[in-house]
């Protein structure tokens, strides 16, 4: 039987979704004028030193910055109010442009990338001066680098992990995710561009410029292959973090009136929106008034430690109900 329901009022989902979105729309407006900037001065690169590795790179700008664009367009359409279609919010609509994201990553960056560089190879063209070359990688090193920083520190403010690795694999926010990855793959590619360009004039040799270009677009597809396992993991309904979810079951069985904590689930509607449901065993000593109050209790605690919990619903157990050796999530 489920005896307590959040009340209309009690939900913190717009003001907790505006907080996390703001920091990730800024993230996302870096990107997106680092990469116009950067895509440009890079296509004006190409043209004049005629370098596959070059046009490859203002190929991934571009995308990169079409993609910071949809980024925005997921961030602003998570954030309308739940309706009677979607009572639970449209904070999924994130999870669902990252996956549109890594798919045009994928298909239009690593594949046009990659077919840039089939096609210098086998129609090789001579490569002119690369001090032009030389100067733009430097620039865009310069403001990729700057963009990856904002988004690893973006990152590092909501997760208490200390790998990059593992704040990766369980952040819950794409549009950070999305632009420290391709920051990521974009600083990867200034390095293999410039070996391209400098290895193909020292040996007079335009091969490794082609080459450069499709180690280019393998690094975009791989890049593209991480976002889509994240994103299909989130949008399938990911749970909060399992040391939140254990910190949630002690705050509750400490309470004098409850006996144990028989399912603790919980599942991400958006970075910071999070469904919380409870199933509690309390003690047959606690009176209709004091069920009442101990579930109040217990719901402005959690929300005072983890606002993010914008939904929670307690159900009451039976007596005779034991913890079933169910996964909590």
């Amino acid at each position: 039987m489920v005896i307590h329901v959040c009340r209309p009022g009690q939900f913190n989902v717009g003001r907790v979704s505006i907080m996390a979105s703001g920091s990730s729309r800024k993230v996302v407006f870096i990107a997106v004028g680092a990469n116009l900037g950067i895509a440009v001065t890079k296509f004006v690169a190409a043209w004049f030193t005629r370098s596959s590795g070059m046009m490859s790179e203002g190929i991934h700008s571009l995308v990169d910055t079409g993609n910071q664009v949809l980024l925005l367009l997921g961030i602003y359409r998570s954030q309308k109010p739940p309706d009677e279609i979607h009572p639970f919010g449209h904070g999924k609509e994130l999870y669902f442009w990252s996956l549109i994201v890594a798919i045009l990553l994928f298909g239009v960056g690593g594949g046009m990338a990659m077919y840039e560089g089939i096609v210098h190879i086998l129609q090789p063209k001579e490569l002119e001066d690369p001090a032009f070359a030389y100067v733009v990688l430097l620039v865009a090193a310069g403001f990729e680098g700057y963009s990856w920083l904002a988004a690893l520190k973006a990152m590092k403010h909501r997760s208490t992990r200390r790998s990059i690795w593992r704040m990766i694999r369980t952040t819950k926010d794409p549009a950070v995710l999305t632009v420290l990855l391709e920051d990521s793959a974009a600083l990867t590619g200034i390095t293999v561009a410039f070996l391209g360009v400098y290895l193909g004039h020292t040996y007079d040799n335009p091969y490794f410029d082609g080459a450069a270009s499709i180690i280019i677009g393998l690094v975009l597809a791989m890049v593209a292959l991480l976002l889509v396992i994240e994103s299909k993991g989130l949008l399938l309904g990911e749970s909060a973090d399992p040391a939140t979810v254990a910190e949630i079951r002690h705050m509750v069985a400490d309470d004098p009136n409850v006996i144990d904590v028989i399912t603790a689930l919980t599942m991400h509607f958006g970075p910071e929106e999070v469904l919380l449901n409870l199933e509690i065993q309390f003690n047959e000593t606690v009176t209709a008034d004091g069920l009442i109050g101990t579930i109040d209790r217990l719901e402005a605690a959690i929300r005072k430690r983890y606002p993010e919990m914008t939904r929670i619903f307690i159900e009451a157990a039976p007596l005779s109900r034991r913890r079933v050796a169910l996964p909590d999530n």
